[in-house]
């Protein structure tokens, strides 16, 4: 079994003409979402082996908040291909992982990221599956994350329409009430 966890980076300062967009830092509460993000992750038992995330300032970010959530220290790697990739990338880039790791996180924008995790995930099912695709579907703002699992033994057996989607988690669905 391998894990697959997307996560889109938290919400960031807007765009300026000022600052490179690859430069954007992360806003009060893509801080406080990032933070909330991590610790849901370990809840979830959901913790990498590996991280891939984007070279941008605001996916770095996010990784720095996740990370003291988390139980383990993964293993991380900082990818520039990752800075607004198409899904094609993304899906290319796991399926070249090596093979002992069992639990990835990747890290980085949309609309790619989005793109990758629909191309992976499987027709839903049943019930709750439908309905986290409905959701899915509506929207992935910012340090959403998806979570697939694929029956395969190599990430290169890991094929557009095969992973099941286990969850799909919005920060504002973390919050209480405000």
């Amino acid at each position: 079994m391998k894990r697959l966890i997307f996560l889109r980076h938290a919400k960031a300062i807007p765009a300026s003409p000022d600052l490179e967009d690859r430069d954007r830092r992360l806003a009060d509460r893509g801080r406080s979402d990032a933070i909330r993000m991590g610790q849901f992750l370990k809840e979830e038992g959901a913790e990498p082996d590996l991280v891939l995330c984007s070279s941008a300032l605001r996916t770095r970010e996010t990784l720095e908040l996740i990370l003291p959530q988390l139980s383990a220290a993964p293993t991380v790697r900082h990818l520039p291909e990752l800075y607004l990739a198409r899904w094609l990338t993304i899906v290319n880039l796991v399926r070249q992982l090596r093979d002992k790791v069992d639990t990835l996180l990747l890290i980085g924008h949309n609309p790619g990221l989005e793109e990758a995790v629909k191309k992976f995930a499987r027709p839903p099912g049943d019930t709750k599956t439908r309905k986290l695709h409905q959701l899915l579907d509506a929207e992935y703002p910012p340090a959403a994350v998806a979570i697939l699992e694929f029956d395969v033994e190599m990430w290169s057996a890991a094929e557009r329409g095969e992973g099941e989607l286990l969850n799909f988690v919005r920060p504002r669905d973390l919050r209480g009430p405000e």
